[in-house]
């Protein structure tokens, strides 16, 4: 147990342990803590840096510590980041694991209360994104997502949108906020159901000359009917 306890002769295997142990810890309090925490910093990205710093810190300033095990442990930290970054890459399962998904704030004009406190979002933080975003009038807001990196993002109603159509008396219909279908080939049960069908999709896609939906990097639906789509 010399790695937990520590060691002046602490051997290289003891630093590869405890550079495990922390990269996991840290990584299990950021998920905690939740987006608002990031700002607007990846997790994974930022609990590299934060190891990272940490680990090759200590050498440069204690000139008695030895550069063997440090160096050794910042090259597992470096393995295990690039690891789960590529994983995340080719397994949207385990991305979704690994990064958090947005969440759904203001729905159709609405503040989803429990969605506010799963997200740890006060109303006054949530109205200061707002501001920023240029939003002053709730009235205004369709939809307001927080997003993985931890910053707010505002789906405004089609008639409030630059140039303010509703100004123009110009008729406009509702957007509403998209909803992922298709991603990485692979269909999205969850956001299809209620909304659209799998056979619109693919009329859809045929008409785009799409052969297969593995052929669609992402595909997007919203209220008013439009579909976005993007291939590999």
């Amino acid at each position: 147990m010399e790695f937990w306890t520590g060691a002046e002769d602490l051997p290289i295997w003891g630093f590869l342990i405890r550079a495990f142990i922390i990269y996991v810890y840290i990584f299990l309090v950021l998920k905690i803590l939740g987006q608002r925490s990031l700002s607007a910093v990846n997790p994974i990205d930022f609990l590299f840096g934060v190891i990272i710093g940490d680990v090759v810190g200590e050498p440069l300033a204690a000139g008695d510590v030895a550069l063997g095990g440090p160096l050794s442990a910042a090259g597992l930290i470096a393995f295990l980041h690039l690891s789960l970054s590529y994983i995340s890459l080719k397994t949207p399962k385990f991305r979704r694991v690994v990064e958090d998904e947005p969440i759904l704030l203001i729905q159709n004009g609405q503040i989803l209360v429990k969605a506010m406190q799963k997200a740890k979002v006060t109303v006054e933080s949530l109205l200061m994104d707002l501001r920023l975003q240029g939003s002053i009038d709730l009235n205004e807001i369709d939809y307001a997502v927080l997003e993985a990196n931890g910053q707010i993002s505002v789906i405004r109603y089609a008639e409030n949108e630059p140039v303010q159509a509703g100004q123009l008396q110009v008729k406009v219909t509702k957007n509403g906020y998209p909803s992922i279908v298709i991603q990485d080939g692979r269909f999205i049960d969850a956001n299809i159901e209620g909304k659209t069908t799998r056979n619109e999709i693919i009329k859809e896609l045929k008409k785009q000359q799409i052969q297969s939906h593995k052929d669609v990097f992402l595909m997007t639906y919203n209220q008013a009917g439009d579909f976005y789509i993007s291939v590999r």
